[in-house]
């Protein structure tokens, strides 16, 4: 059970830094345990990589706040840690199917992809 609420704990690091320089690594260090163990652990729970999910987290708060605001596409993907508006439009395209533009007129629905929760069930096996 420990482990679980130590990943846990990772992915509140995780959220709680999303606008800042971070990876994988970074959260390895919060619960105290190797870049390699994490990254497979985060994998094996979760389905992705820590560092696919921390895209997935910026790329949704993006989509939200390109629908949401009046601000500039450029300054959004300077936000959430893109180079170049050209990278972010790309990465935008592929993540929700739509351009950041035809995001921001309301064209089409944006994906939504919340915070994870580790959770760990065991019922009876009969």
């Amino acid at each position: 059970m420990e482990w679980i609420a130590a990943m846990q704990q990772a992915i509140s690091y995780i959220e709680a830094h999303l606008l800042e320089d971070i990876n994988y690594e970074d959260a390895a260090k919060q619960i105290h345990i190797s870049g390699y163990e994490f990254h497979r652990a985060f994998s094996f729970l979760t389905g992705m990589t820590a560092n696919a999910y921390i895209r997935s987290r910026r790329l949704s708060l993006a989509g939200r706040e390109i629908a949401e605001t009046d601000a500039k596409i450029t300054d959004i993907a300077l936000k959430y840690g893109f180079d170049t508006p050209e990278s972010f439009t790309k990465a935008f395209t592929r993540f929700h199917g739509i351009a950041p533009s035809h995001a921001r007129a309301g064209a089409a629905k944006l994906v939504l992809f919340n915070p994870l929760a580790i959770k760990l069930t065991v019922e009876d096996g009969l």
